[in-house]
């Protein structure tokens, strides 16, 4: 199973950029997908998923939109009004099935991981 993710950059605060994760070696229409970001000095932290349903940290709501092309194999993260606080490297994952409810927030319980993408917001 590989995650390629892609997409992240330099953007200045109010800006939008538009996350990308190609998976391969999985069924992917039939799992849960997940975006998680980490900060420097900061864990690793939930920002949105996509399973049963779809869900979103509440520092995201509103801003951020995930969703998944299963012909393409490809989930995506649209980021707008990016905010400064947003800068993190940010990773998709996949775990294997579709869940709902708290387990999507909890990175341990995913599967497989991208290799990240930095995204950088300037003021």
């Amino acid at each position: 199973v590989q995650l390629q993710a892609s997409g992240g950059g330099l953007v200045q605060a109010g800006g939008s950029l538009r996350l990308s994760c190609a998976a391969s070696g999985l069924t992917f229409r039939t799992n849960t997908m997940g975006w998680f970001r980490q900060a420097p000095g900061k864990e690793r932290e939930f920002v949105a998923g996509v399973g049963g349903g779809t869900y979103y940290a509440d520092s995201v709501k509103g801003r951020f939109t995930i969703s998944r092309d299963n012909a393409k194999n490809t989930v995506y993260l649209q980021m707008n009004s990016l905010k400064v606080e947003d800068t993190a490297i940010y990773y998709c994952a996949a775990r294997l099935g579709a869940v709902i409810g708290s387990i999507i927030y909890d990175g341990g319980r995913y599967d497989y991981w991208g290799q990240g993408t930095l995204v950088t917001v300037s003021s």
